[in-house]
């Protein structure tokens, strides 16, 4: 991976111009010769895919999904009390809009495709958000002077977001050529496909609960795509979409000298003790021993050695706990290691896991079990090959001993439902730190798994629409909540993808 800055720095630089001509305009004439008037899109390329591979992450996903506590205060995700979501995504739209826009002056296809993608992957995690969203009139405030755009129904987003990625798989299908400025696959146009097609793959799936009310046959679209396009098949990773981190400057790990882990986040006693029933040595890559259990000498394999804070009690006595030396925090690596580990915006594991359920659900033919254990066995890999020193809890070996566990063993699930709750148990495991929200929104779908909260805690579907959009596009969220909600913009209220 070279270096992002490098990157930008030098793409900014490129000017495309002709040489002037006695006759020209005078309005051409006075162009300033100083400022670009075509960028080539590789110039934003680098920053567009910066900024994509790292939205979402961060810790206030692992409070939600019951994978770490506060002992200084009381965070909203941990309650499930969050109140008004940002709009920040649409920010990041404007340089992919932009890009598109250079991209169709000169005629690269290739990154009007990527583009395509971009929006896509922005406007599904914006419609999971809210629920109906700005999509078809979004982004064109520069351009189109348009400031107050409609809000699309999340129905429609859906039906733009698969349209616009089978647009860009077609577009690099027909322009394989290398991509430059490209920082997750060097340029490979086979791999962007890839991932563009199994992303296509994970929508479909999102939207299980919606197979009669969608214009597009969700099961048959599925299969059509599973059938006959190109997907992520490499175990090892090289296939994953997934941004690397260097010990530089501006491209380190996001969580790297880290003062929240320093301090008072630790582990949640759900998520440990998850590991702990399932006997599963990821534990050890992702938390730290108590300090009891280290100043007993106990091996850094006993899972005995291990606790978390329980996330339904007033964070005063977990930190009463954290006091004592019985809490685990997050494994030192995530703050101390500036190149901790990749983010993955998806890859094989996740992949695998999503075929899986798709074959349990009927929806293609293949071997459940198969893909199930392709899926644990590339989380494992991915902790090999990452966290740098511990890979011998996390080796083939110890993968294979798992596989074999109660709760873990494929032939233990007796019926279709045991084998979606082993399937979306795995793939919450392996979402610490990567995927965001993805295994809550799964949890809303399908009830896997069990989310820990207090009897008077309500069920949070949503997040409340910006305040800027109540100040400066008030008649169309008006009417989007009127639409939806009944006037109410409540964050304890279904959207469409779940009714």
């Amino acid at each position: 991976m070279k270096l992002v800055f490098k990157h930008i720095i030098f793409a900014l630089g490129l000017l495309a111009g002709a040489g002037l001509q006695s006759c020209e305009k005078l309005t051409d004439v006075n162009n300033n010769p100083n400022e670009a008037l075509i960028t080539h899109p590789q110039a934003l390329l680098t920053k567009v895919e910066w900024d994509a591979f790292r939205t979402w992450h961060g810790t206030s996903p692992l409070y939600a999904l019951k994978m770490i506590v506060q002992t200084d205060g009381e965070n909203a995700n941990q309650i499930y009390n969050w109140q008004r979501g940002s709009f920040e995504q649409y920010g990041f739209l404007r340089n992919v809009t932009k890009m598109t826009e250079e991209a169709e002056k000169i005629g690269t296809t290739n990154y009007i495709a990527l583009a395509k993608f971009f929006r896509a992957y922005y406007f599904y995690n914006l419609t999971l958000t809210f629920g109906d969203i700005p999509y078809s009139e979004a982004t064109k405030g520069e351009n189109g002077a348009l400031y107050t755009p409609k809000y699309d129904t999340q129905k429609e987003v859906f039906v733009g977001v698969l349209k616009e990625l089978e647009e860009a798989n077609n577009l690099l299908k027909a322009n394989n050529n290398p991509i430059n400025g490209d920082i997750i696959y060097t340029g490979n146009s086979d791999k962007w496909r890839k991932l563009i097609n199994s992303f296509r793959l994970k929508v479909l799936l999102t939207l299980s609960r919606k197979s009669a009310d969608f214009p597009v046959d969700i099961k048959s679209e599925f299969a059509k795509i599973y059938n006959g396009e190109t997907l992520i098949t490499n175990v090892a990773g090289s296939d994953d979409g997934q941004l690397i981190f260097l010990n530089q400057e501006g491209n380190r790990y996001p969580e790297f000298n880290s003062s929240g882990y320093g301090s008072g986040m630790y582990m949640d006693s759900t998520f440990i003790r998850r590991l702990q029933d399932h006997k599963d040595p990821r534990l050890f890559v992702l938390a730290t021993q108590t300090r009891l259990g280290k100043e007993a000498g106990k091996a850094l394999d006993d899972f005995s050695s291990y606790e978390g804070g329980d996330p339904i009690v007033p964070y005063a006595e977990v930190n009463e706990k954290a006091v004592k030396g019985k809490l685990s925090k997050v494994h030192e690596r995530f703050y101390k290691d500036p190149t901790a580990e990749p983010l993955v915006l998806m890859g094989y594991s996740e992949l695998q896991f999503i075929i899986a359920e798709a074959i349990v659900r009927g929806w293609i033919i293949g071997n459940d079990k198969e893909c199930y254990v392709n899926g644990i066995k590339a989380s494992f890999k991915f902790y090999e090959n990452y966290a740098k020193n511990l890979n011998a809890y996390v080796d083939a070996t110890r993968v294979e001993s798992y596989l074999s566990q109660k709760l873990v063993n494929w032939d233990n699930a007796r019926n279709s439902e045991e084998k979606l709750e082993r399937i979306l148990m795995q793939k919450y495991l392996r979402s610490f730190h990567q995927g965001g929200y993805t295994a809550y929104f799964d949890h809303l779908r399908t009830g896997y798994p069990s989310l820990l909260k207090a009897d008077n805690v309500k069920v949070a579907y949503r997040w409340m629409y910006p305040q800027d959009e109540y100040n400066n596009n008030t008649v169309q969220v008006s009417d989007a909540i009127k639409r939806q909600f009944s006037g109410n913009d409540n964050i304890n209220l279904q959207t469409w993808w779940l009714k």
